[in-house]
């Protein structure tokens, strides 16, 4: 039985769901989210902190500092109560309330950013607020995951060999884009290696990560208004855009098989299922997609009806999805 003493010891690394039962498409997803953050960016959260305090950056009185969404900030927070530090997470309005009660129950100290940047987005905003607050004293410590190398180094070192593990005939891995550190580790890993292994970034409508053109985004997670500096395309086979409202009903659609994912999932799935569909259409290649986080902290957002309606003007995204058991 597993015992531990450090929350971050515990993590669920080889469970796959077969989606053929539930959405026809022959994928195996990865759930990353059965730890105590509840997403894959407990990896790289103590991955960064573990560094960080190798080289010394930590010190007695220091304050980690990041930029989230959400995710990452629930993992720091987890890592930061841990190891006694103080910690501050520079959010937005896209943060859900949830997610920000739960930071604030480990101790952390959420400062909201409201401020849209010339991309519709905030992540400008908040990277400009957290290198103000670095500015004003030295005893903040910025983790910055959009370059920190080890982010990717976490997926590199733990995510990719148990994925190569567990399908060694590997044909197709589907992974998120957001900071890019889940992808730029598992993409370094299997392309190092030579492995015959198509990796495609998926990413959300509006992001331009990839070149896209800026739109407005309300569902957290995937997707950026500033492109990371950790991003590089030469090890992306092909990339996937999927827009928000195809996002929700892809979690709604997972919901009503008994799978509640958050919106990050929602998006890689929906990604994935288009894709596999136009380019292995009747084939069923050896493919898998990675699940970041769990659907409870969406809630009352992605899952919640007035949500929906205030952001999108419509309700049939809550398509009440009927399905019949196999004879």
């Amino acid at each position: 039985m597993p015992i531990i003493s450090s929350p971050h010891e515990f993590n669920v690394e080889d469970l796959y769901i077969d989606l053929r039962r539930v959405n026809n498409t022959s994928l195996y997803l990865k759930c990353e989210g059965f730890n105590f953050a509840g997403s894959i960016k407990l990896k790289a959260a103590a991955e960064m902190v573990d560094a960080a305090e190798l080289d010394g950056l930590i010190r007695p009185g220091s304050v980690l500092v990041e930029s989230s969404s959400g995710n990452l900030g629930i993992a720091l927070a987890i890592i930061a109560a841990d190891r006694g530090y103080r910690f501050v997470c520079v959010t937005d309005p896209r943060c859900n309330s949830t997610t920000q009660r739960l930071m604030r129950s480990l101790g952390a100290e959420v400062r909201v950013i409201s401020t849209q940047d010339a991309n519709l987005g905030y992540l400008h905003s908040r990277i400009q607020y957290v290198r103000e607050l670095c500015a004003s004293s030295d005893r903040y410590v910025w983790l910055n995951q959009y370059a920190n190398p080890n982010n990717w180094r976490a997926h590199y070192e733990l995510t990719a060999p148990a994925i190569a593990r567990n399908f060694p005939d590997l044909d197709v891995l589907f992974v998120g884009a957001g900071t890019t550190g889940t992808l730029m580790g598992c993409a370094r890993y299997f392309k190092e290696r030579h492995k015959p292994v198509t990796i495609v970034a998926v990413d959300a409508v509006g992001s331009v990560t990839f070149g896209g053109i800026p739109e407005r985004r309300v569902v957290p997670g995937l997707g950026t208004s500033t492109r990371p500096e950790l991003v590089d395309e030469s090890c992306i086979d092909d990339v996937v855009h999927v827009s928000e409202t195809d996002t929700i009903r892809t979690c709604h659609s997972l919901a009503a098989r008994g799978f509640v994912f958050g919106g990050s999932t929602g998006t890689v799935v929906s990604g994935a299922t288009r894709w596999l569909g136009e380019k292995y259409p009747g084939e069923d290649p050896v493919a898998v997609a990675i699940s970041p986080d769990l659907g409870e902290r969406y809630l009352t957002s992605i899952y919640d009806e007035s949500w929906l309606r205030e952001h999108f003007g419509q309700t049939d995204l809550l398509t009440d999805f009927h399905w019949s058991a196999h004879p």
